[in-house]
């Protein structure tokens, strides 16, 4: 009798252990299933400090907030070299420049083969100006005048990015280059945006091109600084050329953007921010983000970089360089506005 209690109490026991095992999986469960469901995507920036990482950290954090099952990590990177990136799977999502992403697409200069998995969340993120910054004392004021003068002195990011390629092209417009100004006894000099602004300051340079979204922080700096400057500005048959040839925009710099460095309105050549996307992203994770971007439009994107506080799904859909991943093309039809068929 005390066996068979004890055989009954085992198999009570055991039961109990059951029941409480299959309790503790079931409780268990939805966690498993939060965890199965969470998405990690790498978004693939500019360099650390700089304007894209900046807003590709704050964007990322806003979209995990609202978005627990989407965990994004930013990774830097560059104009150039991001549309290849994402195309080849190696980020799943990114920044890129609407001028430079069309040409990926087609497999355009400078990109030797069509990138046919990149995908968009539409352009309009951030307006960015080309910016040619001129010593008062030195040379021509004109763009032309100074990119053509013999022995000019000017500094540009570093080779292959945007903003230098840009350069290159305005440049071979004119009848130069790069070593043509070397040959005819100039300086050319390549290096980080706070490499380039310091030779400027110490007088290396007497020109600066980039490409920075107002208000830029190496403008302000050197406008405080010791030396000073002006901004240029691009000359009609120049911005005519870069819109036909190669799908730039075209702006105006007003005084108030950068009291310091302009004596009045001037046009500019610029290009936009595009989020690129593998075409591999599902497209619930997709229509997420872009949701979140709609929703957040307006003052929270402007805490995030004030580039993007004029953004709107209305200028986001006016893109035709890159498809649009069908999750964004839902939620901006969501929205109320329709961007172009695939």
């Amino acid at each position: 009798m005390t066996h068979f209690i004890g055989r009954r109490a085992i198999a009570r026991g055991s039961l109990v252990a059951i029941a409480r095992g299959t309790i503790g999986a079931a409780l268990a469960l939805p966690f498993i299933r939060t965890a199965a469901a969470q998405t990690t995507l790498e978004w693939v920036a500019g360099s650390v400090g700089g304007g894209w990482y900046t807003m590709a950290a704050g964007l990322s954090s806003l979209i995990r907030e609202e978005n627990p099952d989407i965990q994004l990590r930013v990774v830097p990177g560059g104009g150039l070299a991001n549309s290849t990136r994402i195309n080849n799977g190696q980020s799943q999502i990114g920044w890129g420049i609407d001028t430079f992403a069309a040409s990926a697409v087609k497999g355009e200069e400078p990109y030797t083969a069509k990138h046919e998995r990149l995908r968009c969340l539409g352009t309009g993120y951030s307006p960015t100006e080309h910016l040619l910054l001129r010593h008062t004392g030195a040379g021509p004021a004109d763009l032309r005048g100074i990119l053509t003068q013999r022995g000019v002195k000017i500094g540009a990011p570093q080779r292959s990015s945007t903003d230098e390629m840009t350069l290159q092209r305005i440049l071979r417009f004119l009848g130069s280059s790069p070593d043509r100004i070397r040959a005819e006894g100039g300086r050319y000099l390549n290096g980080s945006y706070a490499d380039i602004g310091a030779a400027y300051n110490d007088g290396q340079v007497d020109y600066l091109y980039v490409a920075l979204a107002k208000p830029a922080a190496l403008m302000t700096e050197i406008a405080q600084g010791r030396r000073g400057g002006r901004l240029t500005a691009f000359a009609d048959d120049v911005r005519k050329h870069m819109i036909d040839q190669y799908s730039y925009a075209e702006g105006t710099l007003e005084k108030s953007d950068y009291p310091a460095l302009l004596d009045g309105a001037i046009p500019v050549t610029m290009m936009d921010s595009v989020i690129l996307v593998n075409e591999s992203v599902p497209a619930e994770i997709a229509q997420k983000i872009t949701a979140t971007l709609i929703k957040n439009q307006g003052a929270r994107l402007a805490q995030i970089h004030p580039s993007m506080g004029g953004w709107t799904p209305a200028k986001a859909v006016n893109y035709r360089g890159v498809a649009f991943h069908p999750g964004a093309a839902a939620a901006f039809r969501a929205a109320g506005v329709n961007p172009p068929a695939a």
